[in-house]
């Protein structure tokens, strides 16, 4: 059975660790305190249980500590880090478990905005150090990026990716520490566009998100777009792109439709506004919607390991 260390014990640390606890996984989590880690445990169950409510069966042990203190690394295969984002804190950490885990251990930072080869800079064993990128809700969303550094090793690399396939999820493997790794990039492109005509008056955020899920987005969850331009023929694709790609936009900075909302606090469900309004109970009733469409999508998708 494996054993997984989860280091952080905020929304994505929780999702992280009940996917693996869902998929039988023996997990230890870490806080900054023992208090906080424990803490948490009820929620990465309740989590666990949203997935695969036979999980118990497998007996999989849930153990919680400090970072601080932490001592038993036996039969650990795999240590992550989920502390928000800052840079001399993931730092600090890695620092801590370059001396404290045993070097054949491969260690994971969830970040998304610091690449690896900043966190790990100068740390002896950044050979076993990677990004090991999320997407919210971590314990749903099945892809993860694995990103090298510039002295990972990447047969560890593709090792840790056969690792994540045998506990449910969808690994990528990313060999150059670029800003925003893959899907991100693509998806700020996809934003950057959308935000742009929303901008120029184009299309309301409501058509554009309209347009996205009944046409390409739908598709995709079939196929992926290099394939779904395989099935359909690059010939069109590339006739549409001399006309089209001139027109798009390039701007290096978000526009004023959105940068203006954030200025007056609009920022989304969490503050009850952004583009629209959002009541307390239109707000849980589409966090509930997301979720429920979520896990549809995943039975669409049939996520196991030895598929796709």
């Amino acid at each position: 059975m494996s054993k997984v260390v989860v280091i952080g014990t905020g929304t994505m640390g929780v999702g992280i660790a009940a996917g693996f606890l869902a998929s039988g996984a023996n997990i230890v989590m870490l806080g900054r305190t023992s208090d906080k880690a424990l803490a948490c445990l009820d929620s990465i169950r309740s989590c666990a249980n949203s997935l695969n409510t036979e999980w118990p069966k497998a007996n999989p042990s849930l153990q919680s500590g400090s970072i601080e203190t932490w001592q038993d690394w036996d039969n650990v295969d795999f240590v992550i880090e989920t502390v928000s984002e800052q840079l001399q804190l993931k730092q600090d950490i890695f620092a801590l478990l370059d001396q404290r885990v045993p070097p054949h251990i491969p260690i994971g930072s969830n970040s998304s905005g610091f690449p690896i080869s900043d966190i790990a800079k100068d740390l002896p064993t950044a050979h076993r150090m990677f990004n090991a990128h999320y997407f919210m809700p971590a314990h749903i969303v099945p892809l993860v990026e694995i990103v090298t550094g510039k002295r990972s090793d990447l047969a560890l690399a593709e090792k840790l990716c056969q690792f994540y396939r045998a506990h449910g999820k969808k690994p990528v493997l990313v060999k150059k520490d670029i800003p925003g790794f893959l899907a991100n990039r693509i998806q700020h492109a996809l934003m950057r566009e959308a935000l742009s005509l929303v901008e120029e008056g184009v299309a309301t955020p409501d058509d554009i998100d309209t347009a996205v899920r009944y046409s390409f987005g739908f598709r995709y969850a079939a196929v992926g777009p290099m394939t779904q331009k395989e099935i359909s023929g690059w010939e069109g694709m590339t006739l549409a792109a001399e006309l089209i790609y001139p027109s798009l936009s390039n701007i290096t900075q978000p526009p004023s439709c959105v940068t203006n909302l954030i200025k007056s606090g609009k920022t989304g469900i969490a503050k009850g506004a952004g583009f629209k309004d959002w009541p307390t109970h239109e707000a849980t009733l589409m966090k509930q919607k997301y979720e429920k469409r979520l896990k549809a999508a995943f039975e669409v998708l049939n996520i196991a390991p030895d598929q796709d």
